[in-house]
């Protein structure tokens, strides 16, 4: 049996193929720091690596030893407490300290400090956006700038030498050897039969003339056989490869931010810690998608990404006004049989007036038809707001394209971007 061992070495000079298997080992602990880390992090921080830290009991190594079961006797030193028959008490607190356990110092005992270990910010990033993926997303032909692949397509007359088809070019050659040669070949072979048999006979009765013409005319047809070449030029097949276009997943995702008076600047931060969570994940996993960044107060604007998490601009609030330049741009820039649409929208609940079921009118008659996903985000801690029940309804007509949920709090950021971007089982 053979054994093939992966020697690699990654920039530290230790196994690659190790450190993976001790991440695949540890991946519950390595998840819970990387999502504790999410929600710590400032918004400049949110991507970098992490350090891990391993209780030293998760990291022991199961050991086989003699158990201290039956009866024993044994001979100890003598002292003036004990005598014999009595019953030595446990220690008291355990047995043994060290390891930071305790909470003041001591001079006894002995332990282990807990593991820490350093992840990459590639390595950090494979873990938060573990088993995620955008729902519903299908692949596209595209026109204009396409991808290609190259694909066999049978073969041809003319090619270049590194394409040569090896058996298709001598099987060609025999065929053309066979077809030249055939009758000469037969002919040849009646030749050779006839003169054994003259070469049988008795010598008196041989023809010797007729015997040496034979040989002159099989020396002629060997001759004319030999000189049909091996391998003609016409006798070369090639392996013939056509471009083919490459269907790709194609997606734009409108991010919708409300920056109005009503969402003060805690309220604001996390809709941008989301923001970053669902920029960084498009960024990462999905090589075609375009992001398109909307802020609105009661008037909406397409920003770039700075201006998206940074600007400081804010005032009253008409939720509408960022459906409806979302309706627009999507009309005018992103044909629906060529893109996958996804949008996701982040706010406090609080709309102007009525404006609550304008959007709920956009949403269910202009929108979510051409969508494949739509979420939306209510950041409060308070009750739900107009916005949040009219969209109650367009959940129940749409459910399988829009989802919403609510942020109370920073640590509601991480666990609610993986719910509402979880892998579906097929």
């Amino acid at each position: 049996m053979s054994y093939i061992i992966d020697r690699r070495l990654n920039s530290k000079n230790k196994s690659t193929v190790n450190r993976q298997r001790f991440l695949r080992r540890y991946r519950k602990h390595i998840q819970k720091a990387v999502s504790d880390a999410v929600t710590q992090r400032s918004i400049t921080d949110i991507d970098k690596g992490e350090q891990i830290s391993i209780p030293s009991k998760d990291i022991s190594e199961p050991v086989f030893h003699h158990g201290s079961g039956g009866l024993g006797t044994g001979v100890l030193p003598g002292n003036k407490e004990f005598v014999s028959g009595d019953k030595i008490p446990r220690p008291p607190g355990g047995a043994g300290g060290g390891g930071g356990s305790g909470s003041g110092a001591s001079d006894q005992g002995e332990g282990m400090d807990d593991f820490v270990f350093q992840i990459t910010q590639e390595e950090f990033l494979d873990f938060m956006f573990e088993d995620l993926e955008l729902p519903n997303l299908v692949k596209r032909q595209l026109s204009g700038n396409e991808e290609f692949k190259m694909r066999r397509a049978g073969i041809s007359n003319e090619g270049s030498p590194g394409r040569i088809n090896i058996v298709r070019s001598l099987r060609s050659a025999n065929a053309r050897r066979i077809a030249l040669t055939g009758g000469k070949r037969r002919k040849l072979k009646e030749l050779e039969a006839e003169l054994a048999e003259q070469e049988a006979l008795d010598p008196l009765l041989k023809d010797h003339r007729k015997i040496e013409k034979m040989m002159q005319q099989i020396a002629s047809l060997r001759g004319r056989i030999n000189r049909v070449p091996w391998l003609d030029d016409f006798d070369l097949k090639y392996n013939l490869h056509v471009k083919e276009p490459i269907p790709r997943s194609k997606a734009v995702m409108f991010c919708l931010m409300d920056v109005s008076g009503s969402m003060n600047q805690a309220t604001k931060d996390m809709a941008k810690r989301f923001f970053i969570l669902l920029y960084l994940f498009l960024q990462r996993n999905y090589e075609h998608t375009e992001v398109v960044f909307i802020r609105h107060h009661t008037s909406a604007k397409e920003v770039d990404e700075q201006e998206f998490f940074y600007s400081r601009e804010t005032g009253g609030t008409i939720v509408s006004s960022a459906l409806k330049l979302m309706k627009e741009i999507l009309d005018t820039r992103y044909p629906v049989s060529e893109w996958n649409i996804y949008g996701a929208q982040a706010s406090d609940g609080d709309n102007w007036n009525d404006d609550s079921s304008t959007c709920s009118k956009i949403l269910m008659q202009d929108l979510l038809p051409k969508l494949q996903y739509y979420s939306y985000i209510e950041i409060t801690p308070r009750d739900h707001q107009a916005l949040w029940e009219e969209y109650r309804e367009v959940q129940a007509n749409f459910g399988d394209v829009f989802a919403m949920q609510q942020i109370v709090n920073v640590s509601d950021i991480y666990p609610v971007f993986r719910e509402l971007f979880h892998k579906k089982a097929v």
